[in-house]
């Protein structure tokens, strides 16, 4: 069961890439947590003493999804007196993670009837919290058809037009509208995060060289990126805050992928793309001020603590 402060949080996707390393944050903080996707949890990404149950589930499938939301946790829960009920909350990452892993129609079937199965699901167990995943994506600069600019800097989640060209990402911005309206419905919170490139630890020294050092590779990221463990404490304070109703957040670290100043490289190599707020510094153009604001969130995995660039003006 979960502890006295911790929540039972059913994560959809959590054998991905991020949800391998937000489970374990979650779980660190009390958090008991029920995993629905189609490959077990890996073990060796577990806490110590700490256990994760893996239901095997296909999200596009109405009935499979409520059954598994209105699931217990682990056979272990056959020994408590009656069933616990529904989650304290809902945390919804399964998707296919990009275009062309299946053509563009599967692409958006299976993650926008996902995205609608699981909050209309959550929303009638009485499901009061419900964070779902959007995408950096939706900028519109990522997955463009060849070379493409941002309409401004910085990169707001409550003020930018969004407006992507591809399916992967009209798939993540539908999943947002379906939220905002079940939010509506229902008078809950339902928080979307639009999660930046997201990087696992090992891949700091493996990746950052290029990063850092070619930064035109890096436009299509908006020289962003969100350290997977830290996307867990995102995760935890989501479901801490209430109150908000429907929201988007960005969810990135701090700052920048750049060498030099961010206000200096934009102004320097994009100097006809407006810049409608005083940046921090070595703000990330795919800002997280939102997150840091209003739910309190602290930056803790800066990537270089993990990689030293050797042009790097930040001392």
């Amino acid at each position: 069961m979960a502890s006295s402060t911790g929540k039972r949080i059913v994560f959809t996707g959590g054998s991905g890439k991020a949800g391998r390393w937000c489970i374990p944050y979650l779980l660190e903080k009390g958090h008991q947590v029920l995993n629905l996707d189609l490959i077990d949890f890996p073990k060796d990404h577990l806490p110590e003493g700490k256990s994760v149950y893996t239901m095997k589930t296909d999200l596009t499938d109405a009935g499979q999804t409520f059954n598994a939301l209105s699931s217990l946790f682990s056979m272990e829960e056959y020994g408590l007196a009656k069933h616990p009920g529904p989650p304290d909350a809902v945390i919804h990452f399964a998707a296919y993670a990009r275009n062309m892993i299946v053509p563009d129609s599967e692409t958006y079937r299976g993650n926008v009837m996902s995205t609608y199965n699981v909050i209309e699901a959550a929303s009638k167990l009485g499901v009061k919290k419900i964070v779902i995943a959007s995408s950096e994506t939706t900028y519109g600069v990522c997955f463009t058809q060849g070379d493409s600019d941002y309409d401004s800097f910085p990169l707001d989640e409550d003020t930018y037009d969004r407006n992507p060209m591809d399916t992967y990402a009209c798939s993540k911005l539908t999943g947002e509208r379906i939220g905002r309206s079940f939010a509506r419905r229902f008078g809950t919170d339902i928080y979307a995060l639009i999660i930046g490139n997201v990087i696992e630890p090992h891949e700091y020294e493996r990746d950052f060289p290029q990063h850092v050092g070619k930064p035109e590779t890096r436009k299509r990221n908006a020289w962003s990126y969100i350290d997977a463990r830290d996307l867990g404490q995102i995760c935890d304070l989501c479901v801490k805050k209430d109150g908000l109703g429907f929201q988007v957040f960005n969810a990135t670290n701090d700052t920048a992928s750049l060498s030099v100043p961010t206000k200096e490289y934009l102004q320097k190599e994009y100097p006809d793309i407006k810049i409608t707020r005083e940046l921090g510094e070595w703000e990330a153009p795919l800002s997280n001020k939102k997150i840091r604001d209003v739910l309190g969130y602290k930056d803790v995995h800066d990537w270089r603590k993990y990689y030293k660039h050797e042009g790097d003006k930040r001392k």
